[in-house]
């Protein structure tokens, strides 16, 4: 069978998505108390993630500066999460949108950061197709994202991690729409929590009229992951900031499933899954880009944090049947139990190389906490001016993929019988 190519991408850590990466670790990690295969396992385990500067506190981010820098910032917990020094200060900017005469900002010019991920470029193009002039904050790379450029966006190289980079990009925008996360090889706090800062104190003084911040739901109530607990604390920031904004909190994006369950199932290959009680709604990312322009556009919902949630939520368990009976084949699951997950991260703890795999495995919290991961969207329909009944199923969406990509099968194999020479 051809090889089918999807991209992966969940908003929230996928539980399946690294259980090659843990399977791996169980194998080398117990060679690691060697002294003899210690530096061997180093060199090669440096290039599956980032090594750390110092080990990452799963308690309370305010470890990770030093609160001489900056004042910390309170949460509604009475938690703190400090604010590391960058080179434009929020603080001191003042909220005139105009900072010296010359030609108004556009209200139309609109600036994209993580326009090349799964949520970024439908953003883009919902964008474009309402007739914004979009600007796109792509880091530079060997390749290129012509593709935005293609559609009509422009393509600014810039890298949030370095914050000299950002005002620059900033010049003639009036929206900046943030959908950028970090790299599973980064450590997690350089792009979201550190970068994400920067970004928004350039955005305060080069008087940005609005930003959009996208996060996690229920960020604010598992403060022992790392990731949701800066989201968490970059959500105070940005309300602190004085910006005009909107927060909205994301579930799971469909489009992940994809590569995580579709591809492998017609592949005939193994599927990772989890005994996890854990329940996403799942949405597409064409619904999310077009909720999140509807929400720009009305004034009432400045300041305000909305939750994108789909129309039901599903386990694992049930999306990996839904993908079974749509492609008309039983997948090759391998279960891998929560509490194989949660054993995994302490032990990767123990070293200080594999710290930042230990945060990226902290999910592993959530996973055994029962979490439903949706919320009610029938006063955020209202609202938005939005029918539910424009929001796409998982069923339908899942639906649709299994024909268009069964159809293109069918004749790659009819094409390949015509050719076929018998001697």
């Amino acid at each position: 069978m051809n090889k089918i190519v999807s991209r992966r991408g969940l908003f929230f850590p996928n539980p399946s998505s690294h259980i090659q990466q843990l399977l791996f670790l169980l194998a080398i990690i117990p060679f690691s108390l060697s002294l003899m295969a210690a530096s061997t396992l180093y060199a090669q385990l440096a290039t599956l993630t980032t090594l750390p500067s110092r080990k990452l506190s799963s308690l309370s981010w305010s470890k990770l500066f030093d609160s001489t820098l900056c004042p910390p910032i309170t949460t509604p917990k009475g938690k703190h999460c400090s604010v590391p020094k960058v080179l434009c200060n929020a603080q001191s900017a003042p909220s005139a949108v105009n900072l010296a005469p010359g030609t108004p900002v556009r209200p139309t010019s609109i600036l994209i950061v993580g326009a090349t991920g799964t949520l970024g470029r439908q953003v883009v193009r919902r964008a474009l197709d309402e007739g914004y002039d979009v600007r796109c904050l792509v880091r530079p790379r060997p390749a290129p994202a012509d593709f935005l450029r293609d559609w009509g966006a422009t393509v600014v190289n810039a890298d949030l991690s370095k914050p000299e980079t950002i005002p620059a990009t900033l010049v003639g925008v009036h929206t900046v729409i943030d959908c950028a996360t970090g790299r599973p090889e980064e450590p997690i706090k350089t792009v979201d929590w550190e970068g994400k800062v920067a970004l928004i104190q350039c955005a305060k003084a080069m008087g940005i009229q609005k930003f959009i911040f996208f996060s996690i739901h229920n960020c604010d109530k598992h403060p022992e992951v790392p990731l949701m607990e800066i989201k968490h604390c970059t959500e105070k920031f940005l309300r602190d900031s004085g910006l005009n904004h909107i927060i909205i909190r994301l579930c799971g994006f469909m489009q992940g499933l994809i590569g995580q369950y579709a591809v492998p199932i017609l592949e005939e290959k193994s599927v990772w899954g989890t005994d996890a009680p854990t329940r996403i709604a799942y949405m597409d990312t064409q619904d999310i880009a077009r909720l999140t322009f509807i929400a720009l556009r009305n004034e009432n919902i400045n300041g305000k944090l909305l939750t994108f949630a789909g129309p039901r939520a599903w386990t694992t368990q049930e999306v990996i049947t839904l993908c079974e009976r749509l492609a008309g084949q039983d997948a090759n699951v391998t279960t891998v139990p929560v509490s194989v997950l949660r054993f995994t991260r302490q032990l990767t703890r123990l070293f200080e190389w594999t710290n930042d795999v230990a945060d990226r495995l902290a999910f592993s919290e959530v996973l055994t906490s029962d979490t439903v991961f949706s919320v009610p969207m029938a006063e955020t329909y209202n609202l938005l001016g939005v029918d539910a009944k424009d929001i796409s199923s998982l069923e339908k969406y899942l639906q649709d993929y299994f024909t268009n990509i069964l159809k293109k099968l069918k004749d790659l194999k009819a094409q390949s019988k015509q050719t076929d020479i018998f001697f």
